[in-house]
């Protein structure tokens, strides 16, 4: 019989291959290879079957099979960054990526929530992997801040406070007059800012104003005697 082994196939590590020979009535191959029966190689291998025709005569055939390995995609290392904050992904270890949630591989974006972005990466023979990195948004410490207003025109008695609704505590403050607590005192009146840093060293300046009352208009009168 003149029998045929099939075409020579390359394959990805992890893909099923099927081979079925011809020219013959049965057929017996090597490698626990089954004649027309899906199965997995596990590296390159030659496969050879003998075909049997009905006359009982035999001959041999062979095919190669090329078991490309699969890529090492590398996503990158998990980062953590302030809300409102950019990030690049970029993966390594392909030719070619693909990123789930409309994210660019090498393109700076803009989180809205922490997220596990997924890649998938496909080498110079079409094999492809894929892995995963987090991407932690920290909420910023969001703050509202209340004024105590001077009691007297020109006085250095106002303050302002701090009260933090959000991000990690603990918080940090930073007055633009060089003040470091949450309530910043000794105020006269005028426009003041106030950087608040949480643990995770997200920011958020913050701004208020402390008043002062009107001065006090003294009219004298004479009468003379």
């Amino acid at each position: 019989p003149t029998v045929d082994a099939g075409t020579d196939q390359t394959v990805c590590s992890g893909t099923a291959v099927t081979l079925t020979a011809s020219g013959a009535s049965t057929y017996s191959w090597d490698n626990n290879v089954t004649d027309g029966t899906t199965f997995t190689p596990s590296a390159t291998t030659t496969y050879s079957v003998i075909g049997t025709d009905a006359n009982g005569c035999t001959a041999t055939d062979a095919v190669d099979v090329t078991v490309n390995a699969l890529p090492t995609v590398d996503a990158g290392t998990d980062q953590a960054v302030c809300s409102g904050s950019a990030v690049t992904l970029t993966a390594s270890g392909a030719s070619t990526y693909s990123w789930d949630n409309n994210v660019t591989d090498g393109t700076a974006f803009t989180p809205s929530a922490t997220t596990t972005y997924s890649v998938t990466g496909t080498d110079a023979n079409g094999c492809t992997a894929t892995d995963a990195v987090d991407v932690t948004v920290n909420a910023l410490p969001i703050s509202t801040v209340s004024s105590m207003n001077a009691l007297c025109s020109g006085s250095s008695d106002g303050s302002a406070t701090v009260s933090s609704v959000g991000g990690t505590a603990p918080y940090t403050y930073l007055w633009d007059d060089g003040q470091t607590t949450a309530m910043a005192g000794a105020l006269s009146a005028g426009s003041y800012t106030v950087t608040v840093t949480d643990a995770n060293g997200c920011t958020e300046t913050q701004g208020v104003t402390v008043l002062e009352p009107s001065p006090i208009l003294v009219a004298t009168t004479s009468q003379d005697s």
